[in-house]
């Protein structure tokens, strides 16, 4: 059976720095698969090569066996693989509604985005109390639902979720990651980016090890979590 998502040996540079070698890996719908990885490993690079915002160099990236490279980044979320960008990225000056409608900018039927709208602040209650809010006066876990709701608002398939945990207290950590096990719960299928491995092998079924552009595991999370190696380099266990 063919992959939802399927990168094949992809290789991404930042002029001439090869920051993704060879990158190979495949997400099944319905699942939750997490990429994981110190800082500079490639992470953050592989989601935004997904995404269309850097091109690779060699390889392919196919969604549903359509090849996405050939995919201007707007094309790509019209087509249901929306990410979800490290440090919230919210546009500061606009309302929390404002932030959401931004996220519909390709869809046109004005009723799928109230039902949308309705369907974020059901998840996301705190948002629907902040809706006429300036954004950028939002904590850091309320910038964070915004980010996701506004990835939500555009209908995703795939959602490429890029460390939400950063930054963010605890209890918000744990927010968070119930609001992701929903998402799932709901048939969205998600990609994972995530430097709290610990709490990203919990919720995936699966995981990928990058480090230095390089895929060095692939296995269920289940036996990430046992081997040694990845025990003593990301869940700090000794």
């Amino acid at each position: 059976m063919m992959a939802m998502l399927e990168i094949q040996h992809v290789h991404t540079y930042y002029g001439n720095i090869h920051a993704l070698k060879d990158i190979s890996l495949n997400i099944d719908k319905g699942e939750i698969v997490t990429l994981i990885g110190a800082n500079g490993a490639g992470k953050s690079t592989t989601l935004k090569t997904i995404s269309g915002l850097l091109r690779p160099r060699h390889g392919t990236i196919q969604f549903e066996g359509e090849d996405l490279t050939r995919y201007l980044p707007h094309e790509i979320v019209a087509k249901g693989v929306v990410q979800v960008p490290e440090g919230r990225r919210v546009f500061g000056r606009l309302t929390v509604t404002e932030n959401l409608e931004m996220g519909a900018f390709a869809i046109t039927d004005r009723q799928v985005i109230s039902k949308n709208l309705e369907r974020v602040f059901a998840l996301f209650p705190r948002l629907k109390e902040r809706r006429h809010q300036v954004a950028g006066t939002l904590s850091g876990g309320e910038q964070q639902m915004l980010a996701t709701g506004r990835a939500l608002m555009a209908n995703p398939r795939v959602l490429l979720m890029d460390e939400p945990s950063m930054g963010l207290a605890p209890v918000l950590v744990d927010n968070i990651f119930d609001t992701i096990r929903q998402l799932h719960a709901d048939g969205t299928t998600i990609l994972l980016v995530e430097q709290n491995a610990r709490i990203a092998l919990q919720v995936a079924s699966r995981g990928y090890v990058l480090q230095s552009g390089v895929i060095l595991l692939n296995d269920t999370a289940e036996n990430l979590r046992m081997n040694e190696m990845v025990r003593k380099a990301y869940l700090g266990e000794s």
